[in-house]
């Protein structure tokens, strides 16, 4: 098999995925990372099955498993008046449909995990602090150039440039596509608590899931079950700056006054809460010649399905597996790449606004919604998303 230089730009989870699978095939890989660090700053996020199979493969698994908690339902609430709405089924029905567990976790958890992986592998350079300027996309050699902290600049010349920097991205604009994201009208809260102090009916084995019309919350353990995260969505025509803009708590809970009391209690709990803006862009070109997008970088995707992360996964997968195929012409592979993902990027994107307006939806179609839910029940709201969870990258 022909061994590639191959740069990564971006250390997320899907860059950090990217470079691994990658590098397990041999390949040389540069990974560069604009920050020069790992911070703790972020929240949970959801692995469903369709992701975890492959961090599985990866050799992953143990680690996760010793951080990760596996939810045993979605409990679906209404956020008013506190009544049950419906359930999802996961726990042991989810494991034994998709023969992989759906997991929920701390983003620093899993972005650990990879990094120790990733910083495992000889044939990974993890390059920190560096700026990415510009890009080359020539027909037989790829280059980029990157400033590091102390102004020094530097050209890579590789063979193929794989996209993962996010929302923002610069590898983007290099594939002709320079239209900004769309801010979607939303701003999401997140903080995490101690789950001791969590109400007793909140802080089981499951995901807490709360429907209205003006916004919805979610929570769920990690950090193997000693942390409850919680996300509050609201309606704001104003976007923050940034990933972790502060946010009052007190104005939250005004936000959420007329909640069930039980919910009220438990968004009381965070003393911090960090707000950051959903946007979203059309997945419309995921490669050219020797470059290719994955992540956010390519298809930006509203929370509302909890597949952020899983699409990065998927993606890096997806590469790794085509370049084991046939990696001698690099176009080729990432034209058939883009083939591959790109109409389940779409079905992705259009599924988790579709969500959004269905989680917000006013009296009449709520109620439509909820007779919905309790006539499938648990194991058939689940089975709604076999397209999904069953997804396994080419062998």
């Amino acid at each position: 098999m022909q061994k590639l230089s191959i740069a990564v730009v971006g250390a997320g989870i899907g860059g950090l995925t990217a470079a691994l699978a990658l590098a397990r095939q041999g390949h040389a890989v540069t990974l560069v990372e604009r920050r020069t660090g790992f911070s703790e700053v972020g929240a949970g996020l959801q692995l469903s099955p369709n992701a975890s199979r492959i961090l599985i493969k990866l050799g992953l698994g143990p680690a996760l498993r010793r951080v990760a908690t596996e939810p045993e339902r979605v409990m679906v609430r209404a956020i008013r008046s506190g009544k049950p709405i419906g359930e999802v089924a996961m726990g042991a029905f989810m494991r034994e449909r998709f023969e992989a567990p759906y997991w929920v976790v701390h983003r620093a958890d899993l972005q650990m995990i990879l990094l120790d992986a990733v910083r495992s592998e000889p044939s990974i350079r993890l390059v920190m602090g560096r700026t990415v300027e510009s890009i080359e996309n020539n027909p037989s050699q790829a280059s980029l150039t990157w400033i590091s902290a102390g102004g020094a600049q530097e050209t890579l010349t590789v063979d193929m440039i794989i996209g993962a920097d996010g929302v923002w991205s610069k590898v983007r604009q290099q594939l002709g596509d320079r239209t900004q994201p769309t801010y979607r009208g939303h701003i999401a809260w997140r903080a995490t608590f101690e789950r001791s102090a969590a109400p007793a009916e909140l802080a089981g084995e499951e995901t807490g899931l709360w429907l209205g019309s003006q916004g919805h919350v979610v929570h769920y353990p990690i950090a193997g079950g000693r942390l409850i995260n919680v996300a509050a969505i609201e309606r704001n025509p104003t976007p923050v700056e940034g990933w972790a803009a502060p946010g009052r708590r007190e104005d939250l809970l005004a936000r959420y006054a007329s909640s069930a009391p039980v919910l009220r209690d438990l968004l009381a709990l965070p003393q911090e809460w960090l707000r950051w803006s959903l946007f979203d862009h059309p997945a419309e070109r995921l490669a050219k010649g020797l470059i290719a997008l994955l992540g956010d970088a390519a298809h930006p995707v509203l929370p509302f399905l909890a597949q952020g992360a899983a699409m990065a996964i998927e993606a890096a997968a997806t590469l790794a597996s085509l370049l084991r195929e046939t990696p001698t012409d690099i176009p080729a592979v990432l034209s058939a790449y883009e083939k591959q993902r790109l109409g389940r990027a779409t079905r992705v994107q259009k599924e988790a606004r579709t969500n959004g307006r269905i989680y917000h939806a006013g009296s009449l179609v709520a109620f439509g919604r909820d007779r919905v839910m309790r006539y499938l029940g648990p194991e058939g709201m689940t089975k709604r998303y076999d397209w999904l969870y069953g997804f396994r990258a080419p062998d």
